[in-house]
């Protein structure tokens, strides 16, 4: 890599909202030998385990704030005893990784990048044992079986593997014969689509990449196999539980063939209609609660994308506004933002037998674009946007509402539609939901007038104030005007003759605007105090206890 190259590799891994497993940065070069080897075996484990080709490792960088400090540390200068430190190193990972380094002038700040190759079917290991990161955390590889157990099956799709003794007559008939037909509609104006009602069922499910050459798939058991057929792929999991966490408590487990229990799971689900009541209209926005096509959507990625080692089941929980869906394993391929525009199509897959039966079943999208649909479908019923936040690297977690947040934000949707975006939307539900933006996107928003404040407390401005009547909101945000504020101190001091620092403190505290913490608010009370000091105000107390009184003039 070039210069300019790793400038602009850098600068990407600092535009990461913080430090993660597969990305480490180092502001100083207080990092002994042993624990730099560590590192590297931590960060390509960490990169296997988040589907990542690359891990990085660079020295030169705040790992708080990403700002770029420089380093004096200087890899190929270090020595292990009377042994170059690289080749130490490299000696002692297991099995052998090909870690890049690259010496980077980033405007005359030195910075070295080490590029780290994820560990593929097996743990990197120094010195014999496997390292992996949680946050900032280095720790042993060895305390969490289930990310060894990733690693080793990441080179395999268990979703093509073998069921050995299980035949076609494990599967369902019913869903077999459904499947099929679904087949034909993804199928029509192909050659041989005339050709598909006359084929047999063994025909079929080869023909749709359900079975392998004959033989009866872990796909073909989770998507069309008879209930009964779900000890084949122990001790996998092949079940939907639904919860009802409201102020009513249920539950009730779905069993295979996941290809007809969607349709079960979606008749489960409580979903009346939401009115809406915009300004200068006379009629209502009607909507439902739920889109069921958003609904199937969610159900489908969660079995498309589960991570079936991990022995766990999808859970749907139904709150009083809200659907969460949550299923085993981490974004295989990029993140959901990835995904919101439609722009992006993921090269891999977890599942990738499995997701290709679906395709063709027509259960999912291959393009990428199922995520952007739900967004486009919660935008335009102006409800806030699918929430992938709680998601962590065990478990994808996905919110959907019915409901809103905040209705005038729903009414800014409605009355400003042509005016606003999906990027606009996705942005604007962050602010709604009180979640983290970058600095390029609240540069966005501010140009356009629609959020004010400062990072990382960033609220709706005066202008959408206005459009969807928040002015109440937006004063508390925004915190009353200094000479106000000046004239509650003379109003007291009037009333009672003086003001002590307690009394001023407790007329203005809750006058200041809502993103200032208590630190904030009282500086900023020492400098109204400190303005008005000998001008209009003089203390008769002392410094300790000052008692302030008007001046006469």
């Amino acid at each position: 890599m070039n210069n300019t190259e790793l400038i602009r590799l850098v600068d990407e891994l600092r535009a990461l909202p913080k430090e993660n497993e597969w990305v480490e940065f180092k502001s100083g070069n207080a990092v002994t030998n042993e624990r730099f080897g560590m590192y590297i075996s931590a960060i390509s484990n960490a990169a296997c385990i988040h589907n990542k080709p690359l891990g990085y490792l660079v020295f030169g960088i705040d790992d708080k704030t990403h700002a770029v400090q420089g380093t004096s540390f200087r890899f190929h200068k270090r020595k292990e005893g009377n042994s170059e430190l690289e080749l130490w190193i490299r000696r002692l990972l297991t099995p052998s990784i090909k870690f890049e380094f690259f010496p980077c002038d980033y405007n005359g700040h030195y910075l070295e990048v080490f590029k780290i190759p994820a560990a593929v079917g097996e743990p990197t290991l120094f010195k014999n044992t496997p390292y992996i990161r949680f946050g900032s955390s280095l720790t042993e590889l060895r305390k969490y079986p289930q990310y060894i157990k990733a690693i080793y099956n990441s080179q395999d799709d268990w979703s093509a593997k073998i069921v050995e003794n299980a035949t076609i007559k494990d599967l369902d008939s019913e869903a077999i014969s459904l499947a099929r037909e679904k087949f034909k509609e993804k199928m029509a104006g192909k050659p041989f689509f005339d050709d598909i009602d006359y084929w047999s069922d063994e025909t079929f499910l080869d023909k749709a990449r359900i079975t392998l050459n004959g033989k009866i798939t872990n796909t073909a058991i989770i998507l069309l196999g008879k209930p009964e057929s779900s000890h084949y792929i122990l001790p996998s999991v092949a079940q939907i539980t639904w919860k009802l966490d409201t102020e009513e408590k249920a539950y009730e487990h779905f069993e295979i063939p996941f290809f007809t229990t969607v349709n079960d799971v979606l008749r489960q689900i409580r979903n009346v209609k939401y009115k809406f009541f915009p300004r200068n209209q006379l009629v209502a926005v009607e909507v439902q609660k739920y889109d069921p096509e958003v609904i199937l959507e969610a159900l489908n990625n969660c079995i498309a994308h589960q991570q079936y080692s991990y022995n766990s089941r999808i859970i749907l929980t139904e709150q009083t506004g809200k659907l969460i869906f949550s299923n085993a394993g981490n974004f295989f391929e990029g993140s959901a933002e990835d995904y919101t525009t439609g722009n992006k199509t993921p090269q891999r897959y977890r599942n990738r037998w499995l997701a290709d039966a679906m395709v063709t079943l027509k259960m999912i999208d291959s393009m990428g674009y199922g995520i952007h649909k739900m967004y486009k479908s919660q935008m335009q019923r102006f409800f806030p946007l699918p929430d992938y936040s709680k998601s962590t690297m065990d478990e994808v977690v996905l919110e959907i509402y019915g409901h809103t947040i905040d209705e005038n934000y729903s009414k800014l949707l409605i009355e400003k539609k042509d005016d606003i975006d999906l990027t606009d939307a996705v942005l604007l539900d962050k602010v709604q939901k009180s979640l983290p933006i970058n600095d390029e996107a609240a540069r966005r928003l501010k140009q356009k007038g629609f959020i004010e404040g400062r990072k990382p407390n960033y609220f709706i401005s005066s202008q959408i104030a206005r459009i969807t009547d928040k002015k109440a909101q937006y004063t508390r945000n925004k915190g009353l005007d200094t000479e106000l504020l000046k004239s509650f101190i003379l109003r007291h001091i009037d009333i009672h003759g003086y003001a002590t620092r307690k009394e001023i403190d407790e007329l203005l505290m809750d006058k200041m605007p809502d993103y200032m913490d208590e630190k904030q608010r009282k500086k900023r009370i020492d400098n109204i105090i400190q303005d008005m000091r000998g001008d209009t105000i003089l203390n008769i107390g002392n410094r300790k206890v000052p008692k302030w009184v008007k001046k006469n003039n």
